[in-house]
């Protein structure tokens, strides 16, 4: 015999549409009601029929998220790891499902995200990237379609948005070279479309000129998040006539690269060269020596993205504000300290 949904209502004591806002995840019941009801969905073996359910609701109760380009090296940084662990982590908490898409080309991302919103195939887009003139952003923009970036845009201020403070985290990293006694600082960027590569640059920039040091074109090397561009870059700044004693890493995958080209060139950190990195993740520590980094609270961007773009969803974004930050945090190790 078919459990119904009225059985369960009957049995939990409250009544059918009741059950349907607890399965709905309605933010209107609460928490002692929702643990009761799901309790005796268990009990009874009730599982709701969400194809039946997204037909009338016309929900999908599923998130799309949307991976940056390239995305077969995308899974080489465990930036990306760690941020979709605390998208999923809050999305199943609130009955969501996520569908993550990606393109190889700006046009086929494009393609991609459209025929997800036109089709009505999610609820809303997590971008887990922020571009200048993005054509994604402004097709979601103009289709009035619920979405979120975990980063900063510069195109549109009135858009749900998660990010650090990029600024002042690269602006404190540098600073605590200086601290060290650093007069030529060197930055290690990634792509120049990124607002995170951006921002982080001109924290950078701000730090240097603050102590009235040289801003010089020839120690800044741009690349991609990836442990190759560091490889480069080493081969790049060491070989100059008069190299950076310190470095601003955009990312602590990048970071590896360095230290992998330093000790093929014979170079040792901190000795010869100071390093300061971004993301603090979990191998940072481990690093041969340990690396000093800029905790970004990974995690927490992934968690809270997630959380605040199905309160948009929801409708209950007009009580809360469009831009979060994430606290950041400089973790001091052994790749930064001055030897005398």
């Amino acid at each position: 015999m078919t459990v119904t949904i009225k059985d369960v209502a009957k049995r939990a004591g409250v009544s059918p549409s009741t059950v349907s806002r607890v399965i709905s995840n309605h933010p209107r019941i609460s928490e002692e009601t929702s643990l009761r009801v799901r309790k005796v969905m268990d009990e009874i073996g009730y599982h709701p029929n969400m194809m039946a359910k997204s037909l009338v609701s016309r929900t999908t109760s599923t998130i799309a998220v949307i991976l940056p380009r390239p995305a077969d090296e995308l899974f080489q940084n465990l930036f990306f790891s760690e941020v979709i662990r605390g998208i999923v982590t809050q999305s199943t908490r609130s009955g969501y499902d996520l569908l993550m898409a990606t393109g190889t080309t700006e046009r086929e991302e494009l393609e991609t995200v459209t025929r997800l919103v036109r089709g009505r195939r999610v609820d809303g887009i997590l971008l887990l990237y922020s571009r200048a003139n993005d054509p994604v952003i402004a097709m979601l923009k103009e289709a009035d379609f619920p979405f979120a970036i975990i980063g900063r845009n510069e195109d549109y201020p009135d858009i749900l948005t998660i990010d650090n403070d990029n600024v002042q985290a690269s602006y404190d990293a540098t600073r605590h070279l200086i601290s060290q006694g650093h007069e030529r600082i060197g930055f290690v960027s990634g792509p120049p479309n990124l607002i995170v590569s951006r921002d982080r640059l001109a924290g950078y920039t701000k730090a240097v000129r603050e102590a009235r040091l040289p801003v010089r074109s020839d120690w800044i090397v741009e690349g991609e998040f990836l442990q190759e561009s560091g490889y480069r870059a080493m081969s790049l700044l060491m070989g100059l006539p008069e190299r950076p004693t310190a470095l601003v890493v955009v990312d602590d995958v990048v970071t590896f690269g360095i230290l992998c080209g330093l000790v093929e060139l014979g170079y040792s950190v901190p000795k010869d060269i100071a390093l300061v990195s971004f993301n603090n993740i979990v191998f940072s520590e481990l690093a041969t020596p340990p690396i000093s980094s800029i905790d970004i609270g990974i995690y927490q961007l992934g968690y809270t993205a997630s959380q605040e773009l199905i309160r948009f969803i929801q409708h209950e974004h007009p009580s809360h504000a469009l831009r979060h930050i994430i606290p950041h945090r400089l973790v001091v190790r052994e790749s930064s300290l001055r030897r005398s």
